[in-house]
Order: structure tokens, then C-alpha cells, then sequence
């Protein structure tokens, strides 16, 4: 293995250790630390660039306050991940129903027997959300971005296989993650899928608050293949918890694109709604990606939420 790629791995494995054993308010407020050193000087341009977009300013104008609060948000995200394998999960599923939204929506796809295709933005705590799915509907499917080191991939997909979801590598697999997801859905599984970055190139065009962007084509597609209903999901941080909401299915009987676009539209609203607790560090939007950029997104990935 590289020297670096195994310092990596080995940093968030030591990670993993030491802040479960550390108290939840000495662990959020070291996590808050390292977020307001980040925020120095304005904080990550893509951060401010996205950001922007959210609010319909340039990106100056992003409020310096809002970047450190989303920086925060992210970093409570790690936390409580490095957290999750050793909190009560009876406590998070009861903590979920009494802020959540919608679940009645997830319940009637459940009763049908057809599953349902659960789409979210890089927002919140899903994993947390995946929780209360275990407990109260069924192990979720979910796919993997493939990261680097594998060893570093592999033990992110024992993480999340321990709260007891089904991971589906996003590359390297020996069956397409498509077919593997249609097949779950005819079983009457739930599949969950973060759907507002494309990291294909190949992407649905959309307009996402007011600009060209793509997004994954697969949640459509997954919906009108089964039959699935499509709900979006949207997932944000209160001061002592979670928020969740459970949307409407969306239309698909337009075709791929006019669905992505609606979901696109879904995921923006609800955003705007909680702008700091989304988790969009990386570029999104065409304006945003050069050549080099583009290619790179074929290749693995370091981590990301």
C-alpha cells in the first residue's frame, strides 16, 4: 500500500477508536474546532462558490458565518459517524419518528410490496436516517463510492454493513449496481442513493437553482424500470438532533429527464430550506468543471460524505 493512502486509512481508523471513547460533548466540540480552522479566511472556495448559488449572491457576499456554520454541519456529520456503531440504535429510531416527516410514505411503498427508491442529497445525517429504515422496514440497499486506499473503502463498507444496510460498490462489482438495485426492488427492498452529484460525466442536464448542472440519471431510472415509487428525502442537524422529511413520490411517467429535473427542484427547495447542513464541498455545476476536472471524475475518490 502507499505510505500515504496507509497513513489515511490508519487516521480514521485511530479516529474511529478514539472518538467513541471520548464523551459526545468533548468529541463535537474537538470536530467544532477543526471546522472554525477550516472556515479561516473565508473557508473552501468551492464551499462559498456552492453556497452562493443556494442563496443567489455572489460569492463574496456568502456570509462568513454561514460558511463556519456549514463547515460545522459537516464536521458533526464525521463525528457522529466515527460515533454511530456504539450509540443505542432503539434511541436513534425513536429519535427519528419523533422529528420525521412523511414516513407514512415509505410505510405505503413498504404495505405494496413494490420498495421504493429513496433519493437525498449530501445533507444531514443519513446514515442516521438508515438506522430508523433497519429497525422499523428492512435492511436499505445502498451504493458505495469506491475510495481510496481499498482498505480504506472496505472499512467504510463494514461501517455501514454494522448498522445493517446492504452495500453495493458504486465500480468493481461483479454485476452492474443497476441490476443488482432493480432486482432489490422487486424484492420489495428499499434502495437509498445520494442523487444530486453526477460522478460519471454523463449525467441528466438540469437546471439547479438557475444554473446547467447534471445529476445521476439512475434514481429516475430505477423508478420508472420497477415501478418504485420515488420519494426524496431531505435530512438536517437541530441543535440537540435530526431533522427528517419524507416528500411526495415524484411523477415519473414524463421519462428520465423531466423526473431528475423535479427531483432536482425538490432537492433545491429543500436545501434552501437548511443550506448549512448541506454537505456540497466538491463542484457540482458545468461552470465549475474544466477538462481535467471532468476526468477526474472517472477516477477514485478520496473520502466524502
Amino acid at each position: 500500500m502507499d505510505p500515504k493512502a496507509r497513513v489515511l486509512d490508519l487516521g480514521y481508523a485511530a479516529g474511529w477508536r478514539l472518538v467513541r471513547a471520548l464523551p459526545r460533548r468533548w468529541a463535537l466540540g474537538l470536530f467544532g474546532i477543526a471546522a472554525d480552522r477550516a472556515a479561516r479566511g473565508g473557508g473552501p472556495v468551492q464551499l462559498r462558490r456552492n453556497l452562493a448559488r443556494v442563496l443567489s449572491i455572489a460569492p463574496a457576499q456568502v456570509p462568513d458565518e454561514l460558511v463556519r456554520a456549514s463547515l460545522r454541519s459537516y464536521a458533526r456529520y464525521w463525528c457522529e459517524a466515527f460515533r454511530l456503531p456504539s450509540m443505542d440504535p432503539v434511541w436513534l429510531t425513536e429519535r427519528v419518528e419523533s422529528s420525521a416527516t412523511g414516513l407514512e410514505h415509505i410505510h405505503e411503498a413498504a404495505e405494496r410490496g413494490r420498495g421504493a427508491v429513496l433519493a437525498l442529497p449530501h445533507s444531514g445525517n443519513w446514515d442516521v436516517a438508515g438506522v430508523w429504515l433497519v429497525r422499523r422496514v428492512g435492511a436499505p440497499t445502498v451504493v458505495a463510492e469506491r475510495l481510496e486506499p481499498e482498505s480504506l473503502f472496505r472499512r467504510f463498507v463494514r461501517f455501514r454493513e454494522h448498522l445493517g444496510f446492504e452495500i453495493i460498490p458504486l465500480t468493481g462489482g461483479t454485476t452492474p449496481p443497476f441490476e443488482q438495485l432493480v432486482a432489490r426492488l422487486r424484492q420489495g427492498r428499499m434502495v437509498g442513493l445520494l442523487g444530486e452529484r453526477d460522478l460519471t460525466g454523463a449525467g441528466v442536464p438540469v437546471t439547479f437553482f438557475g444554473e446547467p448542472a447534471r445529476m445521476p440519471a439512475g434514481p429516475a431510472r430505477l423508478a420508472i424500470e420497477t415501478g418504485a415509487p420515488l420519494l426524496p428525502v431531505h435530512c438536517w442537524f437541530t441543535p440537540d438532533g435530526w431533522g427528517f422529511q419524507v416528500g411526495e413520490p415524484i411523477d415519473t411517467a414524463r421519462g428520465v429527464q423531466h423526473t431528475t429535473q423535479a427531483l432536482a427542484d425538490r432537492f433545491a427547495a429543500d436545501i434552501a430550506a437548511h443550506p448549512a447542513d448541506w454537505h456540497m464541498l466538491q463542484p457540482l455545476w458545468t461552470a465549475d468543471f474544466t477538462g481535467d476536472r471532468i476526468a477526474r471524475r472517472h477516477t477514485h475518490r478520496k473520502p466524502s460524505p
